[in-house]
């Protein structure tokens, strides 16, 4: 079992989300960034899928019933170990040992927004529609943690040995790929152009839901509002007053706001990093893969 001491600002289990179930209205969600999530089930040696915990500014105090091996990856953290009276400061992005009983205490992290504790074995919390994450959009799965909940971790017995992958990725970036449509031909000339000539800034008002931005806003060349559509983790979807707004994991399947432009998706990550205050400029790349 894992105890939780302190949870930070907002901490939630999260693995690769319930894919396949927007016809019912159900979100995809978890992990907003994926890749880092991966890194960290690895380097414990769990299937990529596997549950952990996504923290949001750090701030995390987790004891440990019995010993086990932990990775943290995502936004760069101070670590703590407190076990028996000494305290150790492993590393992020390499497996280390808490003993029986120990407390990881994970910090504030310097730069980024989300970080991710992968315990050997994984979490072992109810499933939901095949999966254990948390959505904040639409209440599935379980309740943001909070001090004094207690998470039971799965059995480690045909795992395969620890491995070290020591590739950080979802790292902040300035500039992310974007590819135009499907309705860029809703925005007056030069939109796109707009979108990518100048920075915008992180608003205070993102979740997983989206990353809200500030700045010049783009105007549209057609009045009132799409019937609503399918929509994609990576949508720059701008409602009336111009500002765009990126979609993370936990973004409705539909909406009816147009897309000016779609993230290319080895950004998505790099996106769920950005803290209110960042800056990020968009560079329009028609040959992106999605």
């Amino acid at each position: 079992m894992i105890e939780v001491i302190a949870a930070g600002p907002y901490a939630t289990v999260q693995d690769l989300g319930r894919p396949g179930h927007g016809h019912l209205g159900v979100p995809c969600s978890g992990a907003a960034d994926a890749p880092s999530l991966r890194l960290a089930n690895r380097l414990v040696g769990n299937p990529e899928g596997t549950a952990g915990i996504e923290l949001t500014f750090g701030g995390a105090g987790l004891r440990f019933t019995a010993g086990a091996w932990v990775a943290v990856t995502g936004a760069a953290c101070p670590l703590e170990v407190v076990a028996d009276g000494t305290t150790t400061r492993p590393a992020m992005l390499a497996p280390f040992w808490v003993p029986p009983l120990g407390e990881l205490r994970v910090a504030f992290p310097r730069t980024g927004l989300r970080t991710y504790v992968a315990v050997r074995g994984g979490l072992d919390t109810p499933a939901v529609l095949g999966s254990r994450s948390t959505d904040s959009l639409s209440g599935l799965g379980p309740a943001p943690l909070g001090a004094g909940d207690v998470l039971p971790v799965g059995s480690s017995e045909d795992l395969p040995a620890l491995t070290v992958d020591a590739v950080p990725p979802g790292a902040p970036r300035e500039v992310l790929r974007v590819v135009a449509g499907p309705r860029d031909d809703w925005f007056a000339p030069g939109a796109l152009e707009t979108l990518c000539a100048q920075p915008y800034v992180v608003s205070q008002d993102s979740n997983r839901v989206g990353v809200r931005l500030d700045g010049v806003p783009l105007p549209r060349a057609r009045q009132g509002e799409l019937p609503s559509e399918g929509m994609v983790a990576g949508a720059l979807q701008v409602p009336p007053d111009g500002q765009p707004i990126v979609f993370l994991a936990d973004h409705p399947p539909t909406g009816g706001y147009p897309v000016i432009a779609v993230l290319a998706s080895d950004c998505l990550g790099a996106a769920a990093q950005l803290r209110p205050g960042d800056r990020v400029r968009f560079r329009l790349d028609r040959l992106a893969p999605l």
